[in-house]
């Protein structure tokens, strides 16, 4: 995970309407609340991914955009978007080159195997395009909830 007070890492990837979305859009704008996850359509996932969307104009009131980041490519995106009724912007990471730059991307042991897992983790980072909070996911009934709060604590 990144550290609180560190910068975030820049970056540009297209979204799931295939509009390109660069974090230096919103410096001196927006916060931006960036979670990353392994995979659209996994139970957790799905979950986090509704709860952040249920809540985005809470997050907009408060100054802050939301986006979640995968590896899944953009007609994925597309697809679980429609599927779960999404409003939440959903990134596509392919080549895991954001997930690596912000510390997300491990290998981890599996059924014998060795693969390449993305954290559950969300940062919170401030107009200044600082880190501000990294939470990684424990619960996720109660993550949007916390982050949130974390929003609405920021000036």
């Amino acid at each position: 995970m990144l550290k609180v007070g560190q910068k975030a890492p820049g970056f540009e990837l297209p979204d799931s309407e295939m509009e390109m979305v660069n974090l230096s859009h919103f410096r001196g704008k927006q916060k931006v609340v960036l979670f990353f996850y392994p995979r659209d359509s996994m139970p957790q996932c799905t979950q986090e991914a509704i709860n952040f969307s249920d809540r985005e104009n809470e997050f907009l009131h408060h100054g802050a955009v939301v986006m979640g980041v995968s590896q899944d490519d953009i007609l994925c995106h597309a697809d679980f978007c429609e599927a779960h009724g999404l409003n939440a912007r959903l990134l596509s990471d392919v080549e895991g080159e954001v997930c690596r730059r912000y510390d997300v991307l491990h290998e981890k042991e599996l059924g014998g195997h060795l693969r390449t897992c993305v954290d559950r983790v969300t940062y919170v980072i401030d107009r200044d395009g600082m880190v501000r909070h990294a939470v990684p996911v424990y619960n996720s009934r109660d993550h949007v909830v916390e982050v949130l709060n974390l929003v609405k604590e920021l000036k």
